[in-house]
């Protein structure tokens, strides 16, 4: 039996997390390690309490949604509240970290990042990684398959519905159609 190694078996975890994101624009998922424990995880969502972007949807300003808290900021706070430190350890994310998280992970002491796609790689961030000498490694997913998409196709296939409702479609058609639908995702939250 082949053993999974430890970067796909930390990346995997991360994609995980981001199964649990509320954030309809991107779903990431962050895992902080530290001599290969794992020490905290986050995913992008709201503040604890407070309304989610799957219920309200999301709030943008200047192309940002400022209702969610990164992945990467979660974690890192979660490690804050439970006083564990940061200093030395490394966090897989799921997609490259933007400026502001990359800012919060170099202050925190996090000497390497593992990501698993690129997302808008700001050129500064790199900068002030290169010069923090933070180690930065892509580290795609590719032992266990997850389907990080699920948010996006069901709601594309809730789009498909009420179009061929809006022109028409047989009514038992349509419901055929939409059971099937269901039956796909029926262990989607």
């Amino acid at each position: 039996m082949e053993r999974i190694s430890w970067d796909q078996y930390f990346m995997s975890q991360s994609h995980l997390l981001a199964l649990r994101s509320t954030c309809e624009r991107l779903s990431v998922g962050a895992t902080i390690v530290r001599d290969k424990r794992v020490i905290a995880g986050g995913y992008n969502g709201s503040v604890s309490g407070s309304v989610h972007c799957i219920d309200e949807g999301c709030k943008v300003i200047d192309g940002h949604c400022v209702r969610t808290i990164h992945a990467e900021e979660n974690a890192i706070l979660q490690c804050a509240k439970f006083g564990v430190p940061t200093e030395g350890a490394e966090i897989y994310v799921t997609h490259f970290p933007c400026l502001n998280c990359t800012k919060t992970i170099i202050q925190s002491g996090i000497k390497k990042i593992y990501y698993a796609h690129d997302y808008k790689n700001h050129a500064y961030a790199l900068e002030l990684l290169e010069e923090a000498e933070v180690e930065v490694e892509q580290v795609e997913l590719d032992y266990l398959h997850i389907d990080t998409n699920t948010k996006d196709k069901l709601y594309f296939i809730s789009q498909l519905l009420q179009k061929l409702e809006e022109n028409g479609t047989n009514h038992e058609e349509l419901k055929q159609l939409t059971q099937e639908a269901n039956r796909l995702f029926s262990n989607v939250e």
